[in-house]
């Protein structure tokens, strides 16, 4: 098959198995082209309990899908690459949280959507890089435990200093990996572009930025803006859509390092065996996981509205 005749054939077995798609923006162009929906983890899981059908394949990361999973119980939820995990959302077990709540015993848990969906049993309260200065000023206590990146945790600090925070290390790999000498060498190379950079990334990269928000919110201020020329400080592949979307605009990596290895992972065969019945995973969580870590994101709905 060429690239756009296994598209047709995802467009057309996906109405005769009555399954939507649903692609992380992270995700290529070509698997966003058979997408139903495209956007952040939290939206698409939103996305998933407003479509009429009873299946989903979320195109993304494992954390996703078990959020999917959560918030639409009475859903088939399929994870397009069972190897697909994300390195942050890895980095903290739900024993080793129980630890550090030990030495936090006053504080609020606030765990990044960025998380297991065992870890999100132990929180309090999950947030989205959209979402989280909102909801960190919104919660009555002023103690917050931020957990498992301290760079978005340090950028909410920031933006609600009436409180108090705490963080282990931790945080994106690749986000992580763009240093303050890139941004310098990426805004001598384009002196006329607007730097737009994601709050995982390092504080002395942020600092630099013209805006600091979410890969939704980068994207609407590029769309949005007179400007022509931009930095793109997060997940290389927003570069390639914007590019689509914006063909007037000029768009520039700021390192070759922000190029998730594991969003990478999905490919259009991937979704067409899950559609064959021949490949994917079908995420299955235990009735304890469905209601602690359900407790946590329907808070964050809560707070969030």
């Amino acid at each position: 098959m060429t690239v756009r005749e296994m598209q047709d054939e995802i467009l057309r077995l996906k109405k005769e198995k009555d399954i939507c798609i649903l692609a992380h923006t992270y995700q290529s162009q070509a698997v966003l082209e058979v997408a139903d929906f495209t956007g952040d983890s939290y939206g698409l899981s939103v996305k998933a309990s407003e479509v009429p059908q009873k299946g989903v394949i979320l195109c993304g990361v494992r954390f996703m899908a078990e959020t999917c999973k959560i918030l639409n119980p009475e859903k088939r939820v399929w994870l397009s690459n069972s190897l697909a995990g994300c390195p942050m959302a890895e980095q903290m077990d739900a024993e080793t949280l129980r630890e550090l709540k030990k030495q936090y015993p006053d504080y609020t848990v606030v765990a990044y959507i960025n998380t297991s969906a065992e870890l999100k049993t132990e929180c309090d309260v999950c947030v989205t890089s959209s979402s989280a200065v909102s909801i960190c000023a919104a919660l009555e206590n002023d103690k917050i435990l931020f957990i498992p990146d301290p760079n978005l945790g340090g950028y909410v600090a920031g933006k609600v200093p009436e409180k108090t925070f705490a963080f282990r290390d931790g945080g994106c790999p690749r986000h992580m990996a763009v240093t303050e000498e890139d941004a310098d060498r990426a805004r001598a190379a384009h002196p006329d572009a607007l730097f737009l950079v994601h709050p995982e990334c390092r504080p002395e990269v942020t600092a630099k930025a013209d805006y600091v928000g979410s890969t939704t919110g980068i994207m609407d201020f590029a769309e949005k803006s007179g400007a022509r020329e931009f930095l793109i400080g997060t997940e290389n592949s927003i570069v390639e859509h914007l590019q689509f979307q914006c063909p007037e605009k000029k768009f520039y990596p700021v390192s070759p390092a922000l190029t998730c290895p594991d969003m990478k992972l999905t490919t259009l065969a991937d979704i067409y065996e899950i559609l064959t019945g021949t490949g994917g995973e079908e995420i299955q969580l235990s009735d304890s996981v469905m209601e602690g870590a359900g407790r946590c994101i329907r808070r964050m709905v809560e707070l969030g509205d």
